[in-house]
């Protein structure tokens, strides 16, 4: 030790000169120092010890609601439970494409009424109790199957009805104890990137019986990081997980923590407190790629926003109206000063982050002189007089329905078109674009899995034109029917591409609607950190982020 003790029979003393007392005091307050920096690093700090790969801290805006994925809807929720769960299949980090997850294979019967899926072996639940099919069968069936014991919960299955697998999927049972076979009651091609979004993860029976309702706040999976603790309103923790079945994470935990104003969480990021965060204010932008220290990373989301016209309403039932008002607005300037740069101009249905995304297509350029000449040609040479309905509320593909209101209008003005902005209540406004009740409607979709069916059969098919519809358009192509039913009926993914590309043309040809902008999802990093992507779908992989020392 740093005193050198002498033993007598008689009793112990303490020999030692003053020398040797300043020496090993020197000694000893040099290894509390070091005690204590090393207690400051394992803190919820940015230090990393140099055993292990430290803690990454990520600031959000707001808390999760609940952990239980079959429950959840909103993207805090989930961005936590990407962590914690694993579903049958993944989404490839950084895109819309799917890879094993605890499924290694799969195969569907030739009428695609049955999948079969061939489970991981060996992996255990972090409660450790094993995976197997049995489990698959307790967190799918408890959502889908209304017998089941824990299906009646304080919630409901949200995704599972609004996906369409609760109405599709006939029957999941176990063929044995590494093999679950689901059979669907009609083919449906988007089932397998359906099935591998978040609410569909494999949860931990054992935890589910014995917290029943609470589980959502003891979350049990199989993923790469181990829930540890949650302080609601501030921060929730979690550990890697030593024995995932897909390699240890880079880092040994991660910490969400909520920090509601954008600006304070800029704050926290500059002064070093923060690894990564979301949501910064348009106007810090500059300043945060003038920081030496931190990066900004954005991708355009997997999100269209757009300007319907009801073409079930003259004038709108003419091609080239339509196609003066494509060639009327401005595309560029909207993305410069409304999204703050923060987006991309649309020229198709669908995203470009998503798998059969037609780039060959030529956008309708800006050209108010062409406009005019093609409302003439529509026999409306002096214009007309409409309502255009703006947005109430911020959404990601439209972050400011009025200004963006008032800059179309300026723009339909100078080819002739006089428009009165009209708006409503959030509710309101959607109830009544779902009745047509609207001239020219601005609306938007975020995809909730990557499959190209998920945006155009709900926004641009004969069927979704039904009241209450999806597709605002109110469009009724045969040609693009016939596209739509036969790709989601079919399996090979390269025939499909092929349909999808021609339902994008068709759209291009009838062009329904103005195609906005794709708002882009944006994060500030600080530059220590590495391999961190942002996912098309809004959901967080973090298990392969590390820190640079």
């Amino acid at each position: 030790m740093y005193t050198r003790y002498i033993e007598s029979e008689e009793k112990k003393t303490i020999n030692i000169n003053l020398l040797e007392f300043a020496k090993y005091f020197m000694q000893f307050s040099l290894f509390l120092f070091y005690i204590l920096i090393f207690t400051l690093s394992t803190n919820y700090a940015i230090a990393d010890s140099h055993q292990s790969g430290g803690t990454f801290l990520f600031g959000r805006g707001g808390d999760s609601v609940g952990l239980d994925p079959a429950l959840e809807e909103d993207g805090e929720s989930f961005k936590v439970c990407d962590n914690i769960y694993d579903t049958l299949i993944h989404y490839k980090d950084g895109s819309s494409e799917i890879e094993p997850g605890l499924a290694t294979q799969w195969e569907s019967s030739e009428d695609g009424l049955s999948w079969t899926f061939t489970l991981r072996r060996g992996v255990q639940f972090h409660d450790g109790t094993p995976f197997n099919s049995e489990a698959v069968l307790f967190s799918l069936n408890r959502q889908h199957d209304k017998g089941h014991p824990y299906h009646n919960v304080e919630g409901s299955y949200t995704y599972w009805v609004a996906t369409g697998l609760a109405e599709i999927v006939d029957k999941i049972i176990a063929i044995d104890e590494y093999t679950v076979k689901i059979t669907l009651k009609s083919p449906y091609a988007p089932f397998l990137y359906a099935i591998a979004i978040t609410p569909f993860s494999i949860v931990s029976p054992t935890a589910v019986i014995e917290n029943g309702n609470n589980f959502s706040n003891h979350p049990i999976g199989t993923g790469p990081f181990i829930f540890q603790q949650w302080d609601r309103g501030d921060k929730i923790v979690l550990k890697a997980n030593e024995n995932y079945w897909g390699g240890r994470p880079n880092v040994d935990r991660v910490i969400f923590l909520s920090i509601p104003d954008n600006s304070v969480r800029l704050i926290e990021m500059q002064q070093g407190n923060l690894h990564a965060m979301e949501f910064p204010n348009p106007d810090d932008l500059q300043q945060i790629r003038d920081d030496e220290s931190l990066d900004l990373i954005a991708q355009p989301g997997m999100n269209i926003g757009y300007l319907a016209m009801n073409m079930e309403k003259p004038p709108f039932d003419n091609l080239n109206v339509r196609l003066a008002i494509n060639h009327a607005i401005n595309k560029a300037v909207i993305i410069k000063h409304l999204y703050q740069g923060l987006g991309i101009p649309a020229k198709n249905p669908i995203p470009p982050t998503l798998w059969s995304y037609d780039d060959s297509i030529e956008d309708y350029d800006y050209n108010p002189k062409l406009a005019k000449e093609l409302m003439s040609l529509a026999g409306y040479p002096e214009g007309f007089e409409t309502t255009l309905w703006a947005l109430p509320v911020p959404r990601p593909y439209i972050p400011d329905g009025r200004a963006l209101a008032e800059v179309i209008q300026s723009e339909l003005r100078e080819i002739g078109i006089k428009t009165n902005i009209v708006t409503y209540d959030w509710g309101t406004y959607l109830d009544k674009t779902k009745y047509g009740d609207h001239d020219m409607a601005m609306l938007g979709w975020s995809a909730d899995f990557g499959d190209p069916d998920n945006f155009l059969y709900f926004l641009l098919s004969k069927s979704s034109a039904e009241k209450p519809a999806g597709n605002i358009a109110f469009y009724k192509s045969d040609e693009m029917q016939q596209l739509l039913e036969k790709a989601r009926s079919i399996s090979d993914k390269e025939e499909r591409i092929t349909l999808y590309k021609k339902a994008q043309n068709v759209f291009h040809q009838d062009i329904p609607w103005v195609p906005l902008a794709h708002a882009q999802r944006v994060l500030v990093i600080n530059k220590k950190v590495k391999n961190l992507k942002l996912h098309p779908l809004n959901w967080k992989y973090f298990r392969n982020v590390t820190l640079e020392k």
